[in-house]
């Protein structure tokens, strides 16, 4: 699209995660020569690229992913002026989200003090990090869902709350209206094909009778 934002930036954002990688890989591997890992400078430039990796991605998350802190947000403090769900679900995920992005600082700190063991720790993050990408499904959906009906890249809205069976009968009814999406051919849109309308050229084309009622006039003289 030769447009810088959003997708360059959204490249930044995965980017940002080598620099996190390259600097633990040179701290495990530099940790022998120094009596603490705080003395090995590698662990510092890990920690400040995880900082700006864990920033980087929560700004993203919340801003563009999820659409929230938006300024027309109205009644909707903080969030954005169309919600599907109650606002408290909405304020946790910003605060679950931020505490699960900067959990590495808690699991660094407790593995580095010998209170947990890494391998029970990697575990742990494990199971919170699919949660966490549980939770973000939800609003990233969400918000596409929005942003598809609002910028009419689709032509039915269809609410993505949660339904009941007093709402089976409305969907059923959007679903079976004759008039679906205008950008998609259906069988009472698609477009018939053209007649010709040229006698000669229908002639040719779809000759009718047998052979011998084919002539053509050359010269004057009619020939089979």
């Amino acid at each position: 699209t030769r447009e810088a934002f959003p997708h360059l930036v959204n490249a930044g954002k995965y980017s940002s995660t080598f620099a996190v990688v390259i600097f633990a890989t040179l701290r495990s591997f530099n940790n022998r020569y120094y009596s603490s890992t705080f003395d090995n400078p590698y662990t510092w430039l890990w920690i400040i690229a995880s900082i700006v990796s864990s920033c980087y991605a929560y700004t993203w998350d919340i801003k563009m992913d999820w659409g929230l802190f938006d300024k027309n947000a109205g009644e909707n403090t903080f969030l954005r002026e169309e919600i599907v769900y109650s606002t408290g679900f909405y304020y946790f995920a910003i605060i679950e989200d931020l505490v699960l992005r900067f959990l590495w600082a808690l699991s660094f700190y407790l593995t580095e003090m010998k209170i947990v063991s890494s391998d029970i720790m990697t575990s742990i993050t494990g199971i919170l990090e699919v949660f966490r990408r549980f939770v973000w499904n939800f609003f990233r959906l969400e918000n596409e869902h929005l942003n598809n009906c609002g910028k009419f890249r689709a032509v039915r809205d269809i609410s993505i709350a949660p339904i009941d069976s007093s709402d089976q009968t409305q969907i059923l009814r959007m679903m079976d209206e004759p008039e679906g999406v205008i950008n998609r051919y259906t069988k009472t849109n698609r477009p018939k094909p053209k007649k010709n309308k040229d006698p000669e050229k229908r002639s040719l084309l779809q000759p009718r009778g047998s052979l011998q009622d084919l002539t053509i006039d050359i010269d004057g003289t009619k020939k089979l």
